[in-house]
């Protein structure tokens, strides 16, 4: 049985709906074709990276029962005009032009200049995908929006979206903050949105400059704890001890200014205040940072992903 295969049956056993048409798409499209990384970890539900910027900033294209998810519930038929906002390397864009036709056409905007020449190359060989660069969202004017996909997190659907869409059309959107969101469809109907819940998830940033990881404030890390902390009484697996010296520790932080350079600025980063503060804890702390860590990242366990956290083995854009 090949990978693919392996793939598919697994997604299927896990209770995910792969239509026969999208089946068929991701037979026909290689993931290989979009992304220069190792690729071996998308037939084991695991997103994939494409682009990643000299400042830190990665792109990835979504995990597969992602893509699938996303797929099915865009309702694709042939001849549609659909328009896709975040390139997720083209991968998807190349599915959707696949299933559409000829007849049909992929409009697919991205604010970022890296990701619309990466894409724009992935799909010379697709000539109803229309890529185009968008810096200023007034800008833009598509008439009659009738299936968009947003592909990266917004905290509200923008302007030329919601006046864009024509009645009967809909929008699929991970609509919330950074650490997690609902996927939501919005349909207009005589003029007004509905909305329906498909699940919570975790995307990523829409624009590629906005995923460059930076290092939290002391405010923002005493509420990364408190979170922690609530996480883990939730799930009874935090001692009364270790509770007590979290909760020091965010009153600690939260004593430390918020106006602190960041820690790659100081010439020796351990002596950083917030580091500083953090090392001094020692080994009682250092046991909960995987913790701490895997919570500031919002990566989330695939079907496929082991039970105990392992680096590398978990991923984002989720639908439990």
């Amino acid at each position: 049985m090949s990978n693919l295969d392996n793939l598919l049956r697994n997604l299927k056993g896990s209770g995910i709906i792969v239509p026969a048409h999208v089946e068929k798409a991701i037979r026909k499209i290689e993931i290989e074709d979009f992304t220069g990384y190792d690729s071996s970890g998308f037939y084991h539900d695991r997103p994939v990276v494409f682009l990643e910027t000299p400042d830190g900033g990665v792109k990835t294209i979504s995990a597969p029962h992602m893509v699938v998810t996303l797929l099915h519930n865009l309702e694709l038929e042939k001849g549609q005009h659909i328009v896709i906002y975040g390139a997720k390397g083209g991968y998807i864009s190349a599915l959707i032009a696949h299933i559409v036709g000829e007849e049909g056409l992929v409009t697919v905007l991205d604010p970022s200049r890296d990701v619309i020449e990466h894409i724009s190359n992935n799909l010379r060989g697709y000539p109803t995908v229309n890529c185009q660069r968008v810096e200023d969202l007034s800008e833009i004017k598509i008439p009659k929006l009738n299936r968009v996909l947003v592909t990266g997190q917004l905290e509200e659907l923008p302007e030329w979206l919601t006046e864009g869409l024509e009645d009967g059309g809909f929008a699929i959107a991970p609509i919330g903050n950074r650490n997690s969101q609902r996927l939501l469809k919005i349909e207009k109907q005589a003029g007004e949105l509905f909305e329906t819940d498909l699940g919570s998830v975790v995307f990523g940033p829409l624009n590629i400059a906005d995923s460059v990881i930076e290092t939290p404030s002391p405010t923002e890390m005493a509420e990364l704890i408190e979170q922690v902390i609530e996480l883990m009484k939730e799930a009874e697996i935090i001692q009364e001890e270790d509770k007590t010296k979290l909760y020091d520790l965010v009153a600690e932080l939260r004593q430390l200014p918020d106006d602190l350079p960041p820690p790659e600025e100081v010439d020796n980063p351990e002596e950083h205040p917030l580091f500083k503060l953090m090392f001094e804890k020692g080994e009682w702390f250092i046991h909960l940072w995987p913790i701490i860590q895997s919570i500031a990242e919002t990566r989330i366990a695939s079907y496929d992903s082991p039970k105990e956290f392992e680096e590398g083995s978990s991923h984002s854009d989720f639908i439990p």
